[in-house]
């Protein structure tokens, strides 16, 4: 079985890097974590990879906005060998803080295959504050992003303070019409959200919690899939184990929706080797 090595971007303000290179560990793949610098100088090579991970947190102090600088430096010093890494068909997950750089460098929504024009916006929380919270999800079946092949209605962790999706109705509508919008926020009943507050904690339109390029490869969201891949990370994972006793059920689960998350890109990543 060959091997699936991950990119984890590290370094100036990035972070939850640990918890996402032991979610891939948990996933099967062969995780490593690499200073930025490191790609920028040459001494690491994105052509040894087959996943890269833009992740959570708060690269450079979101001076200018969340992800603008980071992107800018990225597109400055390896912005060729980003687009090449995308047209070998490799895969890419922005989480948060990565969500936002990708959509700054312009690498999502990636219609009409250009991945250089930005065109879409995560910006500031319509309630005016930083949200940290759990939110149910919605996949969307027919998506073609890799993530989320299989999955339905879920619930994962969000910690931001710009997030809401944002961008011209047109472009909204070719979203919607390619299906590249791949997770929006739900209700317990697995409902939309429909922009109420706090079941979409940033007023994104149309709920959009995480889109894809149009070939699936790309994807960016703002809940943490590495925060929820182990039972006892949701805050009533004890009150669930209690009712699934009581309803004769012993086992507990081992696949969490943002383990799988990662499995699914691993298992992509494998089966084109």
């Amino acid at each position: 079985m060959s091997q699936v090595h991950v990119l984890i971007q590290t370094g100036y303000g990035l972070n939850c890097d640990d918890e996402t290179d032991h979610a891939f560990r948990l996933a099967g793949a062969a995780p490593h974590r690499v200073h930025i610098n490191s790609l920028i100088d040459g001494s690491v090579s994105l052509k040894d990879y087959q996943i890269l991970v833009f992740g959570g947190g708060f690269s450079w102090g979101d001076d200018h906005g969340a992800g603008v600088v980071h992107s800018v430096r990225l597109r400055t010093h390896i912005g060729d060998q980003l687009q090449e890494f995308i047209s070998e068909g490799n895969l890419v997950i922005g989480i948060c803080n990565g969500f936002q750089t990708l959509v700054n460098l312009g690498l999502l929504p990636g219609l009409d295959g250009n991945y250089r024009q930005r065109s879409v916006a995560l910006t500031y929380n319509d309630c005016g504050n930083f949200r940290d919270q759990w939110v149910f999800l919605k996949a969307d079946p027919q998506s073609p992003c890799v993530f989320t092949q299989g999955m339905n209605h879920f619930e994962l962790p969000v910690r931001h303070g710009e997030g809401k999706f944002y961008a011209d109705p047109a472009v909204i509508h070719r979203l919607e019409a390619q299906h590249q919008i791949a997770l929006q926020y739900a209700l317990p009943d697995g409902s939309l959200a429909e922009g109420h507050f706090p079941d979409n904690p940033n007023g994104s339109v149309q709920d959009i919690a995480g889109i894809c390029d149009p070939t699936g490869r790309i994807f960016g969201l703002m809940p943490h899939p590495e925060a929820y891949h182990h039972f006892a990370h949701h805050p009533d994972w004890s009150r669930a184990l209690e009712l699934n006793r009581r309803r004769g059920i012993s086992d507990i689960p081992d696949m969490m929706p943002g383990l799988q998350i990662l499995k699914n890109a691993v298992d992509f990543a494998r089966s084109v080797q």
